[in-house]
């Protein structure tokens, strides 16, 4: 079984990934504004850097989330072998 407590009391409570949360938000919510992803679509916000707080344009790109959310296991993976 999945203790989602001692998950949240481990990593999603700590003030680094409440900002690094938030900031993913900030960069979706305002794709969403300038129409750029759609609410529930298939599209998600991509940090080219992997770092959450870089909300600059040239840093955020849309890719298909079957892509996106594969990458850090890859780039991992990469760096390894």
């Amino acid at each position: 079984m999945v203790d989602y407590k001692k998950a949240y009391n481990k990593y999603h409570k700590q003030p680094k990934y409440k900002k690094d949360r938030a900031a993913r938000n900030k960069a979706r919510r305002k794709a969403l504004r300038d129409g750029r992803v759609k609410k529930g679509g298939a599209f998600d916000v991509h940090h080219i850097d992997a770092n959450p707080r870089n909300n600059s344009p040239k840093n955020i790109t849309i890719t298909h989330r079957s892509s996106n959310r594969g990458q850090l296991k890859y780039r991992n993976r990469r760096k390894n072998a």
